[in-house]
């Protein structure tokens, strides 16, 4: 079981990392270890290796592909910027659901204008 040092573990693991980038120990575009391999190397569960790499992506320190796996970055890096086909999907449909909403809308002002015209019952 992994020692307690008060810090949550993925914390711990992604600031190695860091410290690994930085010192060059692990150069930018060099493959990281995958989350099962995280998890025997230092003894997690698959939630904290996951949340380690997460939190080296947001922190800039690394890069995702889809079914290859993360791989090391520097903060402000030029990163490959192509997308995945799951963030395009993602996007489409989040485009249909703004037209969605905005003809729902449309309609609404609709309605409510005409719920205006009508004569009131008294």
């Amino acid at each position: 079981m992994a020692d307690f040092t008060g810090r949550a573990k993925y914390l711990e693991i992604a600031d190695d990392f860091k410290r690994r980038i930085r010192d060059g120990a692990l150069a930018p575009g060099e493959k990281l270890p995958s989350e099962t391999e995280l998890m025997e190397t230092h003894g997690v569960s698959r939630t904290v290796a996951r949340q380690a790499i997460s939190r080296l992506r947001e922190d800039g320190y690394a890069y995702s592909h889809q079914g290859k796996g993360s791989f090391a970055s520097l903060p402000g890096q030029d990163r490959p910027t192509k997308r995945s086909p799951e963030f395009e999907q993602i996007t489409e449909y989040l485009d249909e659901v703004r037209r969605d909403v905005r003809r729902l809308a449309e309609r609404m002002d609709q309605l409510e204008q005409l719920v205006r015209k009508q004569p009131q019952d008294g």
